[in-house]
């Protein structure tokens, strides 16, 4: 049978694409990464990867390994992780998985809280696109996610916290700015700026230029919401921010004003995911009772989920 540390090998090959990468990765040297990925094709009888190509190539037959591999892999991580949680309650390490969107600003208002009562419990953050982190959830990578909900496809559950208002931002010297208030008929024809493709938040701009007939700015994407914000200060457009960054980020010279829409409440939700099969449902549970207190606290206007 096949070793639990070949298959994180070949994990790690197929994800990273080279061999010094995956060694690297996996803590061993190149060579000996290469004889146990070479051993293992030895036991299965099929060659897994196309030799001397750079990115490696997988066989159609190394796919089909690969995706019982992360399968395995992450079992093998659930035992830890269960075996961990009951030896050690609210301590060890979460990997804690979000979009760049909103990481910097919900992070800093309930972290400092968690660790004053939770000191053992640490937090492994990394930030990556909506789109992806439902995929790096299923493989393991992460233990839990905080990002827009609902999530789609996969053994997940969720758990929303709170709504967030989206506002939208126009230039300080738009015909619009003179108001606090449009209705959806002055944004026709308009110009809307949004993230690029991989945001929850571009898909969902999408949709609101869509219904009020606004045309998105697909060549002028943004790779962040401080771009979006400067982009727009600039007159290149218009474009609609989510409430955490408007509110950690707006200041009387930004250049930009913020508007909400008459009739339309527009919000996204944000939640957690982890999957079904975590061991470590309650430790996300009391991450979640914290999120909440801190959005209460310091965003008193957003609407709060139960838990």
């Amino acid at each position: 049978m096949p070793s639990l540390r070949q298959l994180q090998y070949l994990v790690a090959l197929s994800e990273l694409g080279h061999y010094r990468l995956a060694a690297e990765r996996v803590g061993v040297s190149q060579p000996t990464l290469s004889a146990q990925l070479m051993a293992l094709e030895r036991r299965l009888g099929v060659q897994l990867a196309e030799r001397n190509r750079a990115p490696v190539i997988l066989t159609p037959a190394g796919h089909q390994v690969v995706a019982v591999a992360k399968r395995i892999v992450a079992a093998v991580q659930e035992i830890h992780d269960t075996a961990q949680v009951y030896r050690q309650g609210m301590s060890g390490v979460v990997r804690l998985g979000l979009p760049t969107s909103i990481s910097s600003h919900l992070l800093p208002a309930f972290i400092p809280m968690l660790h004053t009562d939770y000191p053992q419990l640490r937090l492994h953050i990394r930030e990556n696109f909506p789109n992806a982190l439902p995929d790096a959830l299923a493989q393991g990578k992460h233990d839990l996610l905080i990002l827009p909900l609902p999530l789609r496809g996969g053994d997940f559950e969720t758990l929303r916290v709170f709504r967030e208002p989206l506002y939208l931002a126009v230039p300080s010297d738009h015909r619009l700015a003179a108001l606090d208030v449009v209705v959806p008929q002055e944004l026709k024809g308009e110009f809307v700026l949004a993230l690029e493709r991989g945001h929850a938040l571009h898909e969902q701009v999408q949709s609101i230029c869509d219904e009020f007939g606004a045309r998105m700015l697909h060549d002028f994407e943004g790779t962040s919401l401080n771009t979006l914000h400067q982009m727009t200060a600039t007159g290149l457009g218009l474009t609609f921010l989510p409430g955490l960054y408007a509110r950690n980020s707006m200041r009387p010279d930004s250049g930009i004003k913020l508007l909400t829409v008459k009739g339309k409440p527009l919000h996204r939700t944000i939640g957690l995911a982890w999957r079904n099969s975590s061991p470590q449902v309650e430790i996300f549970r009391r991450i979640a009772s914290y999120l909440r207190e801190a959005v209460k606290r310091d965003f008193p206007d957003f609407v709060l989920h139960d838990c």
